[in-house]
């Protein structure tokens, strides 16, 4: 508006076509003193969000990272547009709480009552001082502003805006994320003035793969979704038309910033350790399922072939639930057999089960295994099936009381699953599954296999066989008397750990750090250090500074 070269019906022609324009407009009234740093995602953006306008595009989903302009964009520069355009439309915007909402619906009226917007539009609001939840243009028109949970009865939409629809602090309930949800289609998604014409965005940081984007772009068709993470992951091509109709092409590269102009690496690698790796994952790289990025990493888990003949004890978990809807969590049992210092998970059963049924499986499974102890968590459904079992004079259970949460405990057996101890079979049917809720966790839409995996591997942890070490050293003496070593002896391998005192061979060999502080570790087993973090291999220089020497034998 401030060009002098664009005589003024030009400018405003500008303002009322490109919404790119439109949107710097915006920044400078909220932010006077601010300078706009405008990268090219912005382009891309407004690009998108232009088409809806138009009508070129019905269905819009916009995944970006904290701090990207998107409300500034998404809810009150396109409510004002549209109204612009549209003053006898009316605009339901919509966030997660009513504060939120009222506080974008006063800056959209600051926009809306510029000199700039003035002269660029028709548009005028009834009454400038009114309540802003419900502003009224007098050519008809309506910007209504409420929270997931307000009434949206009693008022249709013809635009209708869902601006960071849930809280991530309450995402990981299932019960509220699956009411945010539902609010979509039983609420929000009835009130269109007319379907042919009806409008619908959906702005936010990805928070779940279950959230309010990825449960409504998964129920219906003809989404247009744009994903941006804050550092690109994989090569990305972004095709736009500008305001004069040409096509644009942003690309790019794994590892380019999203908005270097004000995020440098640096202050992103700042935040990465600050908020943790699933939520960077989920809210700043648009990815909620972290591939290899969360508490868990698959490759850790070893694979056997051949169930042991005979384990040093069987122990089975349960991660109970007494309720069998769609949406209720399964009944989960882990049987964990204890070998040495070696856990094979023998086995996952996994169903949705009425309390009567729960109960008659929890005695049958342990006759099936003949598990030693069936441990089961004191705690809601579990504190009356402990009571039942006891009464039916079933007497293997070991109630646990949950003294910190779920991801703590899962974060605090890291060290033994990084160290090759805990074995999968290498066919089983439910291996993938459980494979996969174990990455994605603690982000994942069901946790209940990674709860009784946790529980009863805490219990192998903390809770010994009475005699254990007598028994596993004549256990060891036997196997050497059946196997003897190998004459050929194997290459060990110099690594230091700054976290950890000892180490586990994949053959359950204990090895401690010598006087240097150095492990030296047989060759076949360093996978199992190189994944963790705080582990490095010491340098051949390192080693001479040391004078540090590999022990005679491996």
């Amino acid at each position: 508006m401030d060009d002098p070269i664009l005589r003024r019906a030009e400018r405003l022609a500008l303002v009322r076509r490109d919404f790119a324009t439109f949107v710097k407009l915006v920044f400078k009234e909220l932010n006077p003193r601010t300078p706009l740093i405008w990268d090219p995602y912005l382009d891309v953006v407004c690009a998108n969000l232009g088409a809806i306008v138009l009508g070129e595009t019905r269905r819009m989903a916009l995944a970006l990272p904290p701090r990207h302009l998107k409300s500034e964009c998404g809810t009150i520069a396109l409510s004002a547009f549209f109204l612009g355009h549209f003053p006898d439309k009316t605009v339901m915007a919509v966030s997660y709480g009513r504060d939120l909402a009222i506080t974008l619906a006063r800056k959209t009226r600051k926009v809306m009552q510029s000199a700039w917007y003035k002269e660029a539009f028709a548009t005028r609001l009834e009454d400038p001082r009114g309540a802003v939840d419900m502003m009224r243009t007098v050519q008809g028109g309506l910007r209504q502003a409420t929270s997931i949970e307000g009434a949206a009865t009693g008022f249709g939409s013809d635009l209708m805006i869902f601006d960071d629809p849930q809280k991530a602090a309450d995402v990981a309930s299932e019960a509220l994320r699956t009411s945010a949800n539902n609010a979509f289609s039983g609420t929000f998604q009835s009130r269109q003035n007319s379907p042919d014409e009806f409008r619908v965005v959906i702005i936010q940081q990805r928070l779940h793969e279950d959230d309010f984007l990825g449960h409504v772009t998964k129920k219906g068709r003809g989404w247009s979704i744009l994903s941006l993470p804050a550092i690109a992951e994989h090569d990305e091509e972004h095709r736009y038309l500008n305001w004069a109709g040409e096509e644009m092409v942003w690309r790019r590269q794994p590892g380019d910033l999203l908005h270097p102009g004000r995020f440098s690496r640096d202050k992103l690698d700042e935040f990465r350790l600050d908020v943790g790796e699933a939520v960077w994952a989920a809210q700043y790289q648009q990815r909620p399922a972290p591939a290899g990025g969360g508490i868990v990493k698959i490759g850790w888990f070893l694979t056997y072939k051949d169930r042991p003949v005979r384990c040093d004890r069987v122990v089975q978990s349960w991660d109970t639930a007494s309720k069998t809807g769609l949406r209720n969590d399964f009944s989960v049992c882990v049987t964990f057999g204890q070998v040495g210092d070696q856990i094979f998970v023998l086995d996952i059963y996994r169903e949705r089960l009425e309390y009567h049924d729960l109960k008659a499986k929890v005695a049958s499974l342990q006759a099936a295994f003949r598990a030693d102890v069936v441990v089961i968590e004191d705690a809601g459904v579990g504190t009356a099936l402990l009571q039942e079992l006891a009464k039916a004079q079933f007497f293997k259970t070991h109630p646990v009381k949950p003294h910190r949460s779920k991801q703590v405990r899962m974060e605090g057996l890291t060290g033994h699953l990084a160290a090759g101890r805990v074995l999968v079979p290498e066919q089983a049917v439910w291996v993938p599954d459980f494979l996969y809720e174990a990455e994605v966790f603690p982000n994942g839409r069901f946790d209940d296999q990674v709860d009784a995996f946790s529980q009863g591997l805490e219990y192998l942890q903390y809770f010994t066989v009475p005699h254990s070490g007598l028994l596993e050293w004549y256990r060891r003496e036997a196997e050497a008397l059946t196997n003897p070593p190998q004459e050929a002896q194997e290459d060990l391998v110099p690594f230091r750990s700054d976290n950890s005192s000892t180490f586990y061979t994949q053959q359950s060999k204990r090895i401690r750090p010598d006087l240097h502080g150095i492990f030296w570790i047989p060759e076949s087993s360093t996978r199992n250090c190189i994944p963790f973090r705080g582990w490095h291999r010491v340098s051949e220089e390192e080693l001479e500074q040391l004078g540090a020497s590999p022990p005679m034998a491996a």
